[in-house]
């Protein structure tokens, strides 16, 4: 997997599923940020995207092998995660 191009590829999914569900719109931006590298403004692309050791180690940790997954499952995922990110915070508060 190009670790740029699947970051690009995770980050529109996460974008897709997130805009149609308005509830996680705080959750998932709060988690992507985050997630993102350090000094990510510094650096092309200028998103803010994982660090490829951090996102290769997610998503061989998700799926197994190579930690490839087609969009539609990682759809899913990322719903499913942010949810549960968004429950757990309300429980903390």
């Amino acid at each position: 997997m190009n670790d740029q191009r699947g970051a690009l590829r995770l980050l529109y999914t996460a974008t897709r599923v997130v805009a149609v569900r308005p509830k996680l719109w705080s959750s998932g931006i709060s988690v992507w940020f985050r997630m993102a590298r350090s000094g990510w403004w510094l650096r092309a692309p200028f998103l803010p995207i994982p660090a490829k050791k951090f996102l290769h180690f997610r998503l061989v940790t998700m799926y197994g092998g190579d930690g490839e997954a087609n969009a539609d499952r990682q759809a899913y995922d990322i719903a499913a995660w942010l949810e549960w990110c968004r429950s757990w915070r309300a429980l903390r508060l």
